[in-house]
């Protein structure tokens, strides 16, 4: 029972350090550039590169979690209906569909950034 008060507070201080470290680390070498003299117009740059992948992202995050759910659903079904054992059903089923999942969001990442 006194695993649960150890491990919520690892957690969140493990993201909290994570994002503190990103934040301050970029606003440093920000920092450093504007010393220098360098031009503001590089940080706004990556921005719009990123912005083109963001799609894409969200596509094969969204075919990958349908995959996953019909998984589910299918190893349901393998199990009420033809007695399969839970252990083989649901990983098996969860494996597979999520794979063909995973190459369908390829193929149409694929074509998603061909046509940019």
């Amino acid at each position: 029972m006194g695993s649960e008060l150890v491990i919520v507070p690892v957690l969140f201080g493990t993201i909290f350090g994570i994002f503190y470290l990103f934040i301050s680390s970029r606003h440093k070498e920000r920092m450093a550039l504007i010393e220098k003299g360098t031009d503001a117009s590089i940080f706004y740059s990556a921005k719009t590169s990123k912005s083109r992948y963001l799609p894409v992202i969200i596509l094969n995050f969204a075919i990958l979690l349908g995959s996953i759910g019909l998984a589910i659903f299918i190893g349901a079904l393998l199990k009420r209906n033809y007695d399969v054992e839970d252990s083989v059903a649901y990983p098996g089923t969860i494996f597979l569909i999520s794979g063909i999942g995973m190459y369908i969001g390829f193929k149409k990442s694929l074509e998603l950034l061909r046509n940019d």
